[in-house]
Order: C-alpha cells, then sequence, then structure tokens
C-alpha cells in the first residue's frame, strides 16, 4: 500500500512575547515533521528543512540592560562607599539607638561611648539631672562654755600691809560694784592721810595771805596728798569722810569695782600683803563665751559674725542664740581643730562654765549649681560626672566641686543645671568607657584601607608612584560578587537570530 505524504506548508516563525519569543503562523505539521524538524541541526539538512536554524529561547533585551545597570551602579557603590558617606548630610550619618533621638554624630561631644539599653539595665544605670537651687548646710561642733575674759577682774593692793578684815570670805559668792570687800592697815598709808589733813589745813590758812606765793606753794601740797590717795585707789568718798573726820583712818577698805563671781580668794585676817598679792578674781557672768573646736578642712566656712545656735543637754528643747566674734589663729596640733568664740548673753546666769555644749553654725551659699555625690567619680586628682545623652551615648565630663552640703557637691565648672547624669554604677560605666577606648584604639590585620600610622612599615601598594613623583589614583577591584544579595554578573550578549526563518524542505 502506497501512502502519499502531503509537503507541509511554508511556516512563518513570529514573536508571540513568551518566554522563548517565537510562534508559527502555521500550526498544521504533523506529529512526524515535527521530529523531523527537532532533529535537525543548524547548518545542516535534515528530513523536510535545508539549512535552517531552530530558533533559541532568548531573555528581552531591555531586561538585561537593566540588569546590567543595577549591576554596575551596585559595583560603584562598594568602591566608593567612604566617599559616598562624607557626601552624607551630618543629621542622617549618626542613626540613633532610640527613636527621637536629637543628637547626630556631629553635635556629639569628643570621648562619647555608647551602651546598649539591655547592659544598662543589666549594670544597674540610673539617672538623676544638675540642679541649680538654694542651698545650705548646718555645721554641727562640740564646745565648752567659759567666762568672758574681758569680764573679769583681779583685785590688788598698791601699798604693803596686814588684813584687818575680811567680808567677802568665800569662793563662789556674787558681788556688786562697790561691795566692801576687806580693811587693810598700812603705816605707809595711815601716814600719807596725815599729811592730807595737813596739806588741808595749810591750805585753808594760807588762802588769806597777801603773798601770791605763800598760797600758791599751800595749793600745790594739798593737790600733791590728794592725788597720792588716788592713786593707792582710795575712793571720793573715803577722801570726803577723812575731810569730815578731821583724823587718819587706821584700816583703809578696799571695794569692788565691777559685779561678779569670786572666782579665787586669797585674802585672810592678819595676812601680810604686798602689791604682787593678788586678793580675789571677780568674772561678771552675765556674758560668757562658748568655745567650739572646728576641724581645719571645715575652718575656711566659719566667719566672725556667723550666727550660732547653741544647745546643751541639761536644758532640753531650749537654743541659746549666739554669735561668732573670734577664730583663734593656732591649730591643735594633737586634735587638728580650730577653736572658735562663740559669744552668748547669760542675764539669767543659765549657762554655767565649764559646761558641754552643742554648736550648730548655719552657712548659706545661695544658689548654687549642684550634683548629687553618688554621681561624682573621684579619683583623687580629678572628679568627673557622666552626662548622658539621647540614644544611649554617655559623656565623661571633668568638673570642679566646691564644699558638700549633706550628700551633695557645688559644682564651681563642668556642668549646668537641667543637663541627665549618671547616679548609679558609675564605676560600671566608667569601666565600660575603658573597655571601649581600648577597643577602640587597637588595629586588625587586613582591616586598614587607609594610610594611617605606622604606614611606613607596611609593604607599598603595587601602584604606588617612585619616589618623588604624584600618586596614581587607586585601582578599583570589583567587589560586587561578595556582598550578599548582589545581584549576578552580566552574562554575554547572545547572538540574535530572529532574522531567521524557517523554510520549506526542498521536494
Amino acid at each position: 500500500m502506497t501512502v502519499e505524504v502531503k509537503p507541509p506548508e511554508e511556516s512563518k516563525i513570529v514573536p508571540n512575547g513568551n518566554d522563548d519569543g517565537y510562534q508559527t503562523e502555521d500550526q498544521s505539521l504533523t506529529a512526524g515533521e515535527l521530529i523531523k524538524a527537532d532533529d535537525a541541526q543548524p547548518g545542516t539538512e535534515g528530513a523536510g528543512f535545508k539549512n535552517t536554524p531552530v530558533p533559541q529561547k532568548k531573555r528581552p533585551l531591555k531586561r538585561v540592560i537593566a540588569l546590567l545597570l543595577i549591576a554596575g551602579l551596585a559595583a560603584f557603590a562598594y568602591l566608593q562607599r567612604e566617599r559616598l558617606l562624607k557626601l552624607v548630610p551630618a543629621k542622617t550619618a549618626a542613626p540613633s539607638a532610640h527613636p527621637g533621638a536629637s543628637l547626630s554624630a556631629a553635635e556629639l561631644p569628643e570621648g562619647v561611648f555608647q551602651i546598649s539599653p539591655e547592659k544598662q539595665q543589666l549594670i544597674g544605670v540610673q539617672y538623676g539631672e544638675v540642679e541649680y537651687k538654694a542651698i545650705a548646710k548646718t555645721l554641727r561642733a562640740t564646745g565648752r562654755v567659759t567666762f568672758d575674759e574681758t569680764k573679769i577682774t583681779h583685785v590688788h593692793t598698791r601699798v604693803d600691809g596686814w588684813i584687818e578684815q575680811v567680808f567677802v570670805d568665800f569662793t563662789g559668792k556674787q558681788v556688786r560694784k562697790g561691795e566692801p570687800l576687806l580693811a587693810i592697815y598700812s603705816p605707809e598709808l595711815w601716814q600719807t592721810q596725815q599729811e592730807y589733813l595737813l596739806a588741808l589745813r595749810g591750805r585753808k590758812e594760807l588762802s588769806t595771805s597777801p603773798f601770791k606765793e605763800a598760797v600758791n606753794g599751800a595749793e600745790s601740797i594739798y593737790q600733791a596728798s590728794r592725788k597720792r590717795l588716788e592713786l593707792w585707789d582710795i575712793s571720793e568718798e573715803q577722801i570726803a569722810e577723812l575731810e569730815k573726820n578731821g583724823k587718819p583712818t587706821r584700816a583703809m577698805t578696799i571695794y569692788a569695782t565691777a559685779d561678779g563671781i569670786v572666782l579665787t580668794r586669797n585674802a585672810f585676817t592678819r595676812q601680810r600683803v604686798t602689791p604682787e598679792t593678788e586678793l580675789y578674781t571677780i568674772a561678771n557672768p552675765a556674758n560668757v563665751w562658748v568655745i567650739a573646736d572646728i576641724y581645719e578642712y571645715e575652718a575656711p566656712e566659719i566667719k566672725p559674725g556667723q550666727t550660732a545656735n547653741v544647745t546643751l543637754s541639761y536644758y532640753p528643747g531650749r537654743v541659746f542664740k549666739g554669735k561668732v566674734t573670734f577664730i583663734y589663729p593656732q591649730l591643735d596640733s594633737a586634735t587638728r581643730t580650730l577653736k572658735v568664740r562663740v559669744e552668748i548673753p547669760n542675764p539669767q546666769l543659765t549657762l554655767k562654765p565649764e559646761m558641754y555644749a552643742n554648736v550648730e553654725l548655719k552657712i548659706d551659699y545661695g544658689r548654687r549649681v549642684i550634683v548629687p555625690q553618688e554621681a561624682v567619680m573621684d579619683s583623687g586628682a580629678e572628679q568627673q560626672v557622666f552626662i548622658a545623652h539621647e540614644g544611649g551615648y554617655f559623656e565623661p565630663r571633668k568638673v570642679q566641686l566646691g564644699a558638700k552640703v549633706d550628700n551633695e557637691f557645688i559644682v564651681l565648672s563642668g556642668l549646668k543645671a537641667g543637663e541627665r547624669i549618671v547616679t548609679s554604677a558609675n564605676f560600671l560605666v566608667d569601666s565600660e568607657s575603658k573597655l571601649k577606648s581600648a577597643a577602640g584604639g587597637m588595629s586588625m590585620p587586613g582591616m586598614s584601607h587607609g594610610g594611617g600610622q605606622g604606614s611606613e612599615n607596611k609593604t607599598p601598594a603595587p601602584n604606588a608612584p617612585p619616589s618623588g613623583k604624584p600618586p596614581l589614583p587607586p585601582r578599583q577591584e570589583d567587589h560586587s560578587q561578595h556582598q550578599p544579595g548582589a545581584p549576578p554578573p552580566p552574562q554575554p550578549k547572545p547572538e540574535d537570530h530572529s532574522q531567521h526563518q524557517l523554510k520549506k524542505p526542498q521536494e
């Protein structure tokens, strides 16, 4: 049986938009013809085909070009990344660890380091704030009540003699000014009284004399005798009584010259006394001193005129007001304290000498910048405080401190009110700062891309110029294929066979 095979009609390959990019206008080829067409090789004769190549699958040209552009830009950006980072504005160059951070990389001071929120919570970081407020403190000291030394009187006689009678015969007795203390017999004093009476009589007799020289002589003798009595502490009243009686008194009485309490007594009946003998010591307790001991580091804060509150355990709840009147110039080498004198009125004689007292001195510093004691890292040579910035950044800052008031320090320089500071775990924060500073100063091998310190020991780059010539531009290497997610390298452009068409096989 003979099978008649119809020659296939001429087909034409046209683009259809699929992945292979082609379709045939005539789809009436039989299965055998398709098999023969597939077995045919380009450039050879096959069953039904003559030198007709089979179309190859091909990507669109626009897509290939786009991939090449993306790959080129990625490679350029990687090679020029340092230069591009410098062109980015400073406010966007330092991302913050927390949203809303207000400081950028350009605004952060030198020495700033960052600690993650997790590590802050682990080491127990707490915060405070620098304050500007009125500050004062109370300095407390112990003291001892003493007599006012300016109100102490020592009683002596100015003549030799013997004590005839003693009126104040025990210590501690309170006396008034003008009160008799003792009576003393003195032959020299008796003779002076006699001379005064004679001078007084001669003055009266010669007052009517026609001779002026005689009148003036009698007056001079009278004045000299009276002055001698006054210099021996004979009062005006005693002289008036002597003139009234007209005869000398055997024992002259010595009177108290001030109010006070008898501290010492050295006057006894029939005792011989001389001008060197201290008969009585009288002190006035209406005004007393409290001698307080102030430590040497507190001495610069004490000024004359400061008010002081004095309390005693003997009078609970009672406060005596006083004033600092003197600061002693010598330091006690044994106790390292300085003595300060507080003067207190004592009209009721409540405060007794040798009582122990508590002294409180209020020192007002006015309005000052202060920080808590816990915020200060004191190394002895210097003091520093850690400033907390937004985003977990910390800045170590040196400060100059003044006086310590309770648990706060007065800041003389280095801080301003309102700054946020670290008040807890300062030692751990300082350790973290030193660790990060040490890590930042280390250089790993192969990580340096620029000419830093120590570059003189490195091998010259391949493109290094000879000595004395300008440097050659750096050779850029393509590292794009090493970046994760980078596009594949560009493929070679495939040949375009779209102009070829399938032709009918020759009969």
